[in-house]
């Protein structure tokens, strides 16, 4: 495995958020179809299984590879090239097993996890996604290996494979069971069969690459023991899994205290509650798309900081914090409260064919883009805290966040005066909770960390400035012509506002820019200083 050119910490950022963005509107050409096809029913099922399947993917590979990236950038760093070889070698071995126990797991025990969420009819779906845990732990240490030496081209090149592969195989399936007259169950187990075979041909792909880039520096360094390289593995990746974990039982906590106070407190049946939360998950869907993009920040940055940490440059590990945190603002606070200010629109544009489901889930988008934001704010936090030797903070501060979420759900839920709207609620103050704790920490432990003030302060501005625009271009054109025009012409002038308000109020400075290809070029074109 060769050592391939080191990329500087936001090119890779830039890299992988460029991939995802990519993937959201190719996923966008996937879910957007399959739920004016399935419905909020078949859609139900659809994301029954996806949380599962997301709790044990967050299991066996959410941790571990942040930590493996850890690792090999510090080896990296010091030149200690056979000590990459074999923390590869070790987490290898680590992540086979995994991936095998969790994908049997998954499979075997599909239908009493599909009772315990109370949608029975999902347990076919469970089923069908149980491979797909096994094709991603494959994919783990490679993509690990990779980022950790600064290379983020192999993740976003398989990323882009498994998400244009999910989309046309699983829209197919789940289009052809229908038309054979098969009920929505099995065609949500249909569309859900495309994430198993697109989870497998970006293995082969990242595999076909591992192949072609083989090879190695000499070196003379003595690594260490297998059994502390694992015994490291663990003590960094599990508080990192405990963490992350914690945010996809969330989900399914969700899932399952959402369904069952629905159906017990509120009398109504499971196909009436699996519809009633299908229309709350059509919000979801869009609300996870702000947290996508800043993810990649936190894939570069553990990395990124570890390595400058072990080289002794603090002032290096103090300019990608800051830079995190400023291009973090930038693209949550305008993405989670133009979702919110634009809710009722971009829902009717992108699900035409069900306008009452669209309708009833804007109120549920209306919360949840607020909400967007602190998630974004969580992942980053958690990042740097997690690259600062704090894993466990993170930990601690999504156990409480949970335990806000059980509790606003009961009690919001609940209530008949409030009902389903409650879980939007619910999400929204869990992570205020959870980006709060996670904030005044980094502000206790980390040195380096820059004033929220400045960061906050101008995007903030910037983005409600952009999000009136949007909303009075919207009402100006409403009266001219159809809603869903007037909604595509809205959302095009937020972005216009919002590129013009980002160099006129200094929203982004100079030498963040120059980090990037071709910065220099793009701040001296915006006459950024």
């Amino acid at each position: 495995m060769g050592n391939p050119r080191r990329q500087s910490f936001l090119s890779g950022a830039m890299v992988l958020t460029a991939t995802i963005a990519v993937t959201k509107v190719i996923g966008a050409l996937y879910k957007i179809p399959l739920g004016n096809l399935l419905d909020s029913e078949g859609m139900a099922h659809f994301y029954a299984a996806y949380n599962i399947y997301r709790l044990l993917l967050t299991l066996s590979t959410a941790g571990l590879p942040l930590a493996m990236s850890r690792m090999v950038s510090e080896a990296e760093a010091l030149g200690r090239e056979n000590q990459k070889q074999r923390i590869f070698r070790v987490s290898l071995g680590l992540f086979l097993l995994l991936g095998a126990v969790c994908s049997a797991g998954m499979y075997l025990l599909s239908a009493p996890l599909s009772d315990l969420l109370h949608d029975a009819p999902a347990h076919t779906a469970v089923q069908v996604l149980a491979p797909a845990v096994f094709f991603v732990c494959l994919m783990a240490p490679i993509r690990g290996y990779t980022q950790g030496q600064g290379n983020m081209r192999p993740t976003a090149a398989s990323e882009l494979v498994e998400s244009l592969s999910k989309a046309v195989i699983g829209y197919l399936l789940a289009w052809w069971l229908l038309r054979r007259g098969l009920p929505r169950h099995i065609a949500a187990a249909g569309a859900i069969g495309g994430v198993t075979v697109a989870t497998a041909l970006a293995f082969l792909a990242l595999a076909l690459y591992l192949l072609t880039h083989q090879g190695r520096r000499p070196s003379r360094d003595i690594p260490e023991s297998r059994r502390s390289i694992l015994r490291r593995l663990l003590r960094i990746g599990i508080p990192i899994t405990a963490g992350a974990c914690g945010m996809s039982i969330i989900t399914l906590l969700d899932t399952s205290l959402v369904l069952g106070t629905l159906q017990r407190s509120l009398g109504f049946s499971q196909a009436a509650a699996a519809a009633l939360y299908g229309e709350y998950t059509y919000g979801v869907n869009l609300f996870t798309l702000p947290a996508s993009l800043i993810s990649p920040m936190t894939i570069s940055l553990i990395p990124a900081i570890s390595a400058a940490r072990a080289r002794n440059d603090l002032s290096a590990a103090r300019r990608h914090t800051s830079a995190a945190f400023r291009f973090t603002a930038l693209l949550a606070l305008p993405l989670g409260i133009g979702l919110s200010a634009l809710a009722r629109p971009i829902l009717d544009l992108l699900y035409p064919e069900i306008p009452q489901t669209a309708a009833a889930a804007a109120s549920h988008l209306t919360v949840l883009g607020i909400a967007s934001i602190f998630v974004c704010l969580m992942t980053l936090t958690g990042g740097i805290l997690q690259s600062h030797g704090r894993e466990r903070i993170p930990l601690w501060t999504l156990l409480f966040g949970g335990l806000v979420k059980i509790l606003s759900n009961y009690l919001l839920v609940g209530d008949p005066a409030i009902g389903i709207r409650g879980a939007a609620y619910s999400t929204l103050l869990c992570y205020a909770v959870i980006a709060a704790l996670n904030l005044f920490a980094v502000a206790r432990v980390v040195a380096e960390r820059p004033g929220y003030v400045s960061v906050f302060a101008r995007p903030l501005l910037a983005s409600l400035v952009m999000a009136a625009g949007a909303r009075a271009v919207f009402g100006l054109l409403g009266r001219v012509m159809s809603a869903r025009p007037a909604a595509l012409l809205a959302a095009l002038a937020a972005v216009a506002i919002y590129a013009v308000l980002v160099p006129a109020m200094g929203v982004i400075r100079r030498e963040d820019l120059i980090s990037l290809p071709k910065g220099d070029k793009f701040a001296d074109f915006f006459h950024i200083r």
